[in-house]
């Protein structure tokens, strides 16, 4: 509890978390925003896909770019101008004309996942100077990692919301002009303008990887991403296979109520895992919560119940990795670090979805489950096998 009051009482915190997550919403929305509206200008799912997937690549391509460009010049300038950049683009692409060429979708799709704003990665960037209790910060990190399921739970929705009842192309201008003002309101505050980032020598090239324990927390990331890639697939064939397709989305929302409730009860312990032990225990929990629902695959409601087990070790998961960030990271590459954690997710998720959909399709549900079990195991080995790694003190030039 009183780690929370520290979070509150922490001058511009509080504003600075609600315009974050405010920023983050239209970014929830935009991948399957843009699916709906490049199928409703080609006529074709397969070519939607193709321009969602030029989306979610070239986000994962820009984050870590951009992430570096704020360690090098500070958040006000990188934030206003890629929030700029990229709501001009969403509000081109929404006036679009139908029959316009799978290029161009595809093309413009690319350069707004390029110029995202690193939202995420720039708040905990800053959190460590508004928070100087340990404790304190490590809760921080908790609230974020459960308050970004918030964002999860409403976008999607919101973005077909609006494209039933008005167009996909208003669904894609609100998601812009929202990113823009929350972007800037946040790009405003004095903590973000303020910042400064370090100055470290020998850090020309490699940037936060140079780090062995920066380079562990991606691979475990990446592992990571691949078990939510696989369960989110095998959610929707397991509920298809059941013959209740439309409860593939309230199951995904169980998922994530359960990662809100872990990272709530992690909040009140402390803010997660302090170590690479704990963060191997958090993982093992997340592995084996996984790994329940291969058996559960046969049933809507156990499958329910399972989720929910889960997703309880998600946040928790986040937090701890982000906690460690700080002492992971070469001084001067925050911000990039946080970038490449997200991408890491991003690549994995892709890689589980692709993989899980093809065991789902040929094996059944449960292998997808498997997958994702698997996929946890792997971020867990790593984490045991590089556990040197992470107790280790990333300074300046640090290999």
């Amino acid at each position: 509890m009183l780690n929370a009051q520290a979070i509150a009482s922490a001058p511009g915190a509080r504003r600075l978390f609600v315009l974050s997550l405010v920023a983050r919403l239209p970014l929830t929305m935009l991948s399957i925003a843009l699916l709906l509206h490049a199928q409703h200008l080609t006529g074709s799912f397969a070519v939607a896909g193709l321009v969602a997937g030029a989306y979610a690549v070239s986000v994962g391509a820009g984050g870590p770019v951009l992430g570096q460009l704020v360690d090098r010049r500070g958040q006000t300038s990188t934030l206003v101008f890629s929030s700029f950049a990229s709501a001009a683009l969403l509000a081109g692409i929404a006036w679009l004309p139908v029959g316009v060429p799978f290029g161009v979708l595809a093309g413009m799709a690319a350069a707004i996942g390029l110029a995202t704003p690193p939202l995420g990665a720039c708040l905990r960037t800053l959190l460590p100077g508004l928070l100087s209790d340990a404790g304190a910060l490590r809760a921080a990190y908790a609230v974020d990692a459960s308050a970004s399921e918030l964002t999860w739970v409403a976008g999607p929705p919101l973005a077909l919301g609006l494209g039933a009842l008005i167009s996909t192309g208003a669904a894609l201008l609100f998601a812009a002009a929202t990113l823009l003002a929350a972007t800037a309101a946040f790009a405003a505050q004095p903590a973000s303008r303020a910042w400064r980032p370090e100055r470290a020598g020998g850090l020309a090239r490699g940037g936060s990887l140079r780090s062995p324990a920066m380079r562990t927390l991606v691979i475990v990331f990446v592992a990571v991403g691949a078990l939510f890639g696989a369960v989110e697939v095998a959610i929707a064939a397991a509920a298809d296979n059941l013959g209740s397709a439309a409860a593939a989305g309230p199951l995904l929302g169980v998922w994530g109520a359960g990662s809100l409730a872990g990272g709530l009860v992690a909040v009140r312990l402390g803010g997660g895992a302090h170590r690479a032990g704990g963060l191997a225990v958090v993982l093992a929990g997340l592995t084996a919560g996984h790994l329940l629902l291969v058996p559960a695959a046969g049933s809507i409601l156990a499958l329910g119940a399972v989720l929910a087990v889960a997703g309880a070790a998600i946040a928790p998961t986040y937090a701890t990795v982000y906690a460690m960030v700080e002492q992971a990271a070469p001084s001067g590459t925050a911000t990039e670090a946080f970038a490449w954690l997200a991408t890491a997710v991003a690549v994995g998720a892709a890689a589980g979805a692709a993989i899980g959909g093809a065991l789902a399709d040929g094996a059944g549900p449960a292998t997808a489950f498997a997958l994702a079990g698997g996929a946890g195991a792997i971020a867990l080995l790593a984490t045991t096998l590089r556990s040197s790694t992470l107790g280790a003190s990333a300074a300046p030039g640090y290999v």
